[in-house]
């Protein structure tokens, strides 16, 4: 999934652009020494309750993370309504 990272937020956050398929994640930590990556793998391990793997962008705000659930299981958890 393509996500784009905020950092320096008051608090972790999650949203979803599903027009364009895009995750949205907000962390507290900086982008040093990758203390934001580290945040962005220990949430959303927590949130998806899955293994999760940064595949692309270690060093970017634009990521590829692999989340270990079906496409539609994903989707599910981030629009609970639909």
């Amino acid at each position: 999934m393509n996500a784009i990272i905020r950092t320096g937020k008051n608090k972790f956050g999650l949203s979803f652009d599903k027009e364009n398929d895009l995750l949205f994640i907000e962390v507290t930590e900086r982008p040093d020494k990758g203390k934001a990556n580290k945040e962005i793998i220990k949430e959303l391990k927590k949130f998806f309750r899955t293994d999760i793997e940064l595949v692309s962008g270690l060093k970017s705000k634009e990521k590829v993370i692999r989340i270990n659930l079906a496409k539609q299981e994903v989707l599910n958890l981030l629009n609970p309504t639909n």
